[in-house]
């Protein structure tokens, strides 16, 4: 952890913290402990914020006299002993996944695709093996050269990232693998307590890593399997985030911030306009709690905004923000919800529109943020009947009795498409 009145500031990919006014509150007051675990564990409050993965089915703003009453749930990959306080040690293993570990997956032909000696199934080596995860570890089982070291973690992260972007499989293969794989990178961190600004930058990169997946899962919906994936990777994207706030607030010297806070505090924002999202304390008092310098930075004002449009149905402003103001990562959290809001759009526009004056599906494209070849498209599966007119032009014409709003859901997947985002991009080596 870095001394306490020392600034840091770590190389490309790193994290940075800006100092703010004394007189500011803290990230979160001793009365909204949303982020902290249950008291009845053996363990101060600083040692819980820097226990790296504590796991919560969703945020709880209770005060601490209650915390005994609450249902928290544990996130496996901290799960080392419930009965005992975590270990102190420093892992010895130099090697991406243990020798030992190794040797047996590959005796019982236990790895994966990417793991493979020459494709070999029987055959892995050091460089390519990983660490699997274990969703429990006994103290009394635990061994130092079992454990990897933060250089080590770092590395297999950057190993990991690097097949990312795969072509020879299927996403949701290259998603399963590295799911799983940074999982026992964290259950590494937590069992070793390590806290500090390196962590930080590790826990940024899951968070991007699991909001990319969320969109590119959700992009290839005809598999199978891809509900359940979908579900996981929301539960871990969801509680990398809430251990990322941890370390923000454990780290915090002062009242300074993180360059990057502002940033993922919009993403937990964002979230909420699952349908799905459950949450125990309300986002007005999350906010209350939260530094203005945060409040007032441009990543949460859109967030928030972006955020009341959507409940408050004002679809041409939250198409407009979108367009304009959304990031890469933004988008990719709330492109697989997009659909409520064009689906309203066009609700609209068909109740309050002029019969003799269709709408051009080229004008329908901007508004939606759809490809052109895609709002036709939509509106059937809204009920709404296209046409052409004199010339040629694919129309929407207006007044339709027949629209409804499909309750199973779009048969299509329809993503964002804009000039503006298009232009945008997120490289590999940031994750």
């Amino acid at each position: 952890m870095a001394e306490r009145g020392q600034p840091f500031r770590q190389a490309r990919g790193g994290v940075t913290r800006r100092n703010l006014p004394s007189s500011r509150s803290s990230f979160f007051t001793k009365s909204a402990t949303r982020y902290q675990p249950p008291q009845n564990r053996n363990l101060n409050i600083r040692r819980n914020a820097q226990h790296m993965d504590s796991s919560f089915n969703s945020p709880n703003g209770n005060d601490r006299d209650n915390s005994d009453n609450r249902s928290w749930i544990k996130d496996a990959a901290d799960v080392i002993d419930e009965e005992n306080n975590l270990p102190s040690l420093v892992g010895t293993c130099p090697f991406m996944c243990p020798v030992e570990e190794r040797l047996q997956r590959e005796r019982l032909r236990d790895l994966a695709t990417f793991e493979r000696l020459d494709g070999n199934p029987g055959k892995s080596s050091s460089n390519l093996a990983v660490k699997k995860f274990c969703r429990t570890i006994s103290t009394s089982e635990l061994q130092v050269s079992d454990v990897r070291p933060l250089s080590v973690l770092e590395g297999t992260l950057n190993h990991l990232f690097n097949l990312f972007h795969s072509s020879e499989h299927p996403f949701e293969v290259v998603h399963d693998f590295i799911f799983d794989r940074t999982r026992s990178i964290r259950q590494d961190l937590s069992m070793q307590n390590i806290s500090n600004n390196r962590a930080i930058t590790m826990y940024e990169r899951m968070v991007k890593f699991h909001i990319i997946s969320h969109q590119k899962l959700h992009r290839s919906s005809s598999s199978p399997n891809v509900s359940s994936l979908l579900y996981l990777n929301l539960e871990q994207l969801t509680k990398s985030l809430m251990t990322l706030f941890n370390l923000y607030e454990a780290n915090r010297i002062s009242h300074s911030i993180y360059d990057n806070e502002p940033e993922f505090c919009s993403f937990y924002v964002l979230l909420q306009i699952h349908p799905d999202s459950k949450q125990g304390e309300p986002l007005s008092l999350w906010f209350c709690n939260l530094p203005s310098a945060i409040m007032k930075s441009k990543q949460m004002c859109f967030a928030r905004n972006l955020l009341r449009y959507f409940r408050l149905g004002n679809y041409k402003r939250f198409m407009l923000m979108m367009k304009s103001e959304a990031s890469y990562l933004q988008c990719c959290i709330v492109e697989p919800y997009i659909n409520e809001v064009r689906a309203l759009a066009v609700s609209c526009l068909n109740q309050a529109g002029y019969k003799l004056q269709p709408f051009p599906l080229a004008d329908l494209s901007n508004l939606l943020l759809l490809q052109e070849s895609d709002v036709e498209s939509f509106c059937n599966e809204c009920g709404l009947e296209t046409s052409s007119d004199e010339v040629g032009k694919r129309i929407l014409a207006p007044k339709q009795s027949s629209f409804f709003h499909p309750r199973k859901g779009f048969q299509k997947y329809y993503p964002i498409h804009s000039d503006g985002l298009q232009r945008v991009s997120i490289n590999l080596l940031d994750l």
